[in-house]
């Protein structure tokens, strides 16, 4: 990268040759979520290595607010603050999840989303105070019906709720993890208390359960 040039392999066998292209400057910015599968050469042929932090509930209200106007919605600062609530502080869940508070008022009120309209949509799409949907909760509860607080596998977890071994892993595990609702151990996934509370289960009901 740092030469300016491309080399380009052409034909094949003994009658290949390599031409070398000379390329004008540029910067190279790339993006990844695992910087370690990345090989030491290349990773350390970037001058600047940043971290980006997970945005703040004010700064995904911004958002929210920014694209409501583009939808042309009108939406009061009180629900789009509920919204960013619900958002797991990504910017495009926090657009899908405005888009169909949006669908919900045009359909079900005058277009203005408030914070009646707003808990009405949420409700009906089963999101919650965190920002779980169904499926997250569906997880956490497979989990400790069948198993407590014992650690469970991957492919069991993915055999009990039905899902992909990599959907788990990719899109529902990353978000529990991070509020701290399960965790990772040697030998599998464990629903943490903070789990437990949320789903509305208790350890010693469970216990009994498995006995």
């Amino acid at each position: 990268m740092e030469d300016f040039k491309l080399d380009i392999m052409i034909g094949k066998g003994p009658a290949a040759r390599s031409v070398r292209l000379d390329l004008p400057k540029f910067t190279v910015i790339g993006a990844t979520t695992r910087t370690g599968a990345l090989s030491a050469p290349l990773r350390d042929r970037f001058g600047l290595i940043h971290r980006l932090e997970f945005y703040k509930p004010a700064e995904i209200t911004q958002i929210i607010v920014r694209a409501a106007n583009i939808l042309g919605s009108k939406i009061h600062p009180e629900a789009a603050e509920l919204l960013s609530t619900r958002a797991r502080l990504t910017p495009r869940i926090a657009n899908r999840l405005l888009k169909r508070v949006r669908d919900y008022a045009d359909v079900n009120g005058d277009g203005i989303i408030d914070v009646p309209t707003t808990k009405a949509a949420l409700a009906l799409l089963e999101i919650d105070e965190l920002g779980l949907d169904p499926g997250d909760r569906n997880l956490l509860i497979s989990i400790i019906d069948n198993y407590g607080s014992n650690p469970v596998g991957l492919n069991t977890i993915a055999a009990l709720t039905g899902d992909e071994a990599t959907t788990i892993e990719d899109f529902y595990e990353p978000y529990l993890l991070q509020i701290g609702f399960i965790e990772r151990t040697p030998r599998g996934r464990r629903v943490t208390g903070k789990g437990y509370k949320h789903v509305g289960r208790s350890g010693s009901e469970i216990q009994e359960k498995l006995v």
